[in-house]
């Protein structure tokens, strides 16, 4: 293992006070407390909080998307493990602005169990809540178990959503109900070209070898639905798309946003080949491709590889998408 790091066991903690130190104008830690994250202007206004919670080793997933228009609280645990229900609970009461919290995250075990016991905690305090369960990982099942898949990249426009819909003040079950049927069209999946290491581990999560790719495979380095050889960008691509629009069943004049997300090691030029070729195809099926996202925003440490996440836009979603929000590591200015 080569890492720029200190130790291994101070390595959450430190990132997280670097993100503060650098962006303290938009969030802060709540009572000091390196597991929590919240927004610096939180509005204590009549609204609905938006909160996440998640392992570490994903940034910009989940802390880099606290602050205006998205998330008002996040909750982070060790490199690939879920915060403690007590962690989350806290952060639920500092989140609550009068209309309850929606609790947005992926759907793994460890963090639905601890989210359920936070918002079982919260009730006894009179704080409503709402789960909403990202599962835009179309390779982790089949479509008639789909209710089983993981949340992924598309976590980002749930986020974009939810925090959007909170803002234009809807109760708390209506920004729950928009955030599930946007999930609904929102479908991702990934390939891996080299694994990645756990500080705490200290070597790599699963093998792939030099002429590999691994497709489908997990942010945490869950295997893929198959290993092929070595393949160009146009047919990486071209394979994911077409798995994607099995589900989406994109029809002409429709509208989409697209997202060519690096796990961490993936140079930015290699993501817009891939985007190019995304756009050829959907301009092929006069499909119009609504504020595109091409970088990192949901990795898995220093893997090498990217996923693909096509978002299929309805009028409500896509005006909230557009909508302003400015955090740490995504910024959207709606003029």
């Amino acid at each position: 293992m080569k890492k720029i790091i200190n130790n291994a066991e101070n390595f959450v903690e430190e990132t997280v006070r670097g993100i503060v130190a650098a962006h303290g104008d938009k969030v802060e830690l709540l009572n000091d407390d390196f597991r929590i994250l919240i927004r610096k202007d939180n509005p204590k206004k009549d609204k609905v909080g938006i909160v996440t919670g998640g392992g570490s080793g994903h940034l910009p997933t989940f802390l880099g998307y606290v602050g205006e228009g998205m998330l008002d609280g996040c909750t982070i645990g060790n490199v690939f493990a879920s915060p403690s229900s007590q962690k989350m609970f806290d952060m639920i009461k500092a989140c609550d602005f009068g209309k309850g919290v929606l609790c947005l995250y992926g759907n793994y075990g460890g963090d639905k169990m601890n989210f359920n016991m936070a918002c079982e905690l919260a009730e006894f305090e009179d704080i409503k809540t709402e789960n909403v369960l990202v599962k835009d990982d179309v390779a982790s099942a089949s479509f008639d178990k789909k209710d089983t898949r993981r949340g992924v990249a598309g976590m980002l426009y749930a986020y974009k959503i939810a925090g959007a819909a909170a803002d234009e003040g809807y109760e708390l079950e209506k920004v729950a109900d928009i955030t599930r049927r946007a999930l609904e069209n929102i479908k991702t999946i990934g390939v891996a070209l080299s694994p990645c290491v756990v500080p705490e581990v200290g070597k790599p999560t699963f093998n792939i070898e030099e002429n590999k790719i691994e497709i489908g495979m997990g942010i945490h380095g869950e295997k893929g639905i198959e290993v092929r050889d070595m393949m160009t960008a146009n047919e990486i691509a071209d394979l994911i798309f077409d798995k994607l629009n099995e589900e989406l069943n994109l029809q002409e004049n429709e509208e989409v946003s697209v997202m060519v997300n690096g796990l961490g090691a993936t140079p930015l030029e290699e993501l817009y080949i891939i985007y190019n070729r995304i756009h050829e195809i959907l301009k092929k099926k006069n499909i119009n491709i609504i504020k595109p996202h091409i970088g990192e925003f949901a990795t898995s440490m220093e893997m090498a590889g990217l996923s693909i996440t096509i978002f299929k836009l309805e009028e409500g979603t896509k005006q909230l998408l557009l909508k302003t929000a400015i955090t740490p590591f995504y910024t959207n200015i709606n003029k």
